[in-house]
């Protein structure tokens, strides 16, 4: 619950307006706990190379932030 308590500190208090930009929020936590206040927010989910960008959906809700950015890269075999 620590990373989820982190978060919640750099989260806008008052929701803005639509069309207003927001920047999204970086972070290194991908154990914390994705809430229903994160829905429609966009985070940027470090997976140890860079930061992906994920933005939050209703379905999400009760996941962790790293279930959305993968660290490793798919193998795809190539045939000669």
């Amino acid at each position: 619950m620590q990373p989820t308590r982190i978060l919640l500190k750099r989260l806008p208090l008052v929701r803005p307006q639509e069309g207003k930009y927001i920047p999204p929020i970086r972070t290194q936590a991908r154990s914390a706990t994705v809430l229903p206040s994160f829905v429609g927010l966009t985070f940027e989910v470090y997976n140890g190379k860079v930061y992906n960008p994920v933005t939050i959906q209703e379905d999400m809700v009760g996941h962790k932030l790293g279930e959305f950015s993968p660290t490793r890269k798919p193998f795809i075999y190539d045939k000669k």
